[in-house]
């Protein structure tokens, strides 16, 4: 809690003084027990800047497990589950692949600046996940998640690809359709994983087994 706090001093958000977790429900093998310990109505932190690109807010979850796929078959590595993890989410205001790459290299010098995590990617210390929504005009299209990229080089050209992935498909007449995608490094494309829910869908409420928290009286 103490090291989210400091990362939104930092970028200037807006520190919570009543905060509580939720529930966030869904059924994935990454996390068999149904659903997820998350922060919906009342993260940790609101607002702030960095590297010019506006910063919605930071919260705190519980990890998940780690999925591995190879050879037809999928290995699930929970050593990392259930332990805290930060996630900052951003505006949609990133326009093309170098400005997040450049954004996710500020924040891993910021991480390591402030001492909240050594933020190493190949040790999985720090993980990057985009949205990308292609439109014909200046309305947000439909947003493909693109998850677990473990490098800045991999970011930036699964967001090159996704971009003309998208547009070309649209330019065919074609519907986007919302999922969440990987990333295969060697074929240097992305590859459908799963559909994307909505929040809606995750049936979000308090978590009953964790007490609330003010800030002022800790």
């Amino acid at each position: 809690v103490r090291h989210v706090l400091r990362v939104g001093s930092a970028v200037g958000g807006t520190l919570a003084d009543y905060t509580e977790f939720d529930r966030k429900s869904y059924f994935y093998p990454d996390i068999p027990k149904g659903y997820q310990i998350s922060q919906y109505e009342h993260p940790l932190v609101s607002g702030g800047t960095l590297n010019g690109v506006a910063i919605t807010r930071v919260h705190l979850e519980e990890d998940t497990a780690r999925s591995s796929h190879a050879g037809g078959a999928s290995l699930v590595d929970f050593n990392r589950a259930g332990i805290p993890l930060m996630e900052l989410v951003t505006e949609p205001v990133i326009k093309d692949a170098k400005a997040a790459g450049d954004f996710a290299r500020e924040l891993q010098l910021l991480l390591r600046t402030l001492g909240a995590s050594k933020a190493n990617l190949e040790k999985g210390e720090m993980r990057t996940e985009v949205n990308i929504s292609v439109s014909k005009n200046d309305t947000f299209g439909t947003k493909v998640e693109i998850k677990n990229l473990n490098s800045f080089r991999s970011v930036e050209r699964a967001i090159a690809y996704e971009i003309e992935r998208q547009a070309a498909l649209l330019e065919e007449g074609g519907t986007v359709v919302q999922e969440t995608r990987g990333w295969d490094e060697g074929k240097q494309a992305t590859f459908r994983q799963r559909s994307k829910e909505g929040s809606a869908d995750y049936r979000y409420f308090p978590e009953p087994d964790l007490p609330k928290m003010i800030r002022s009286e800790i």
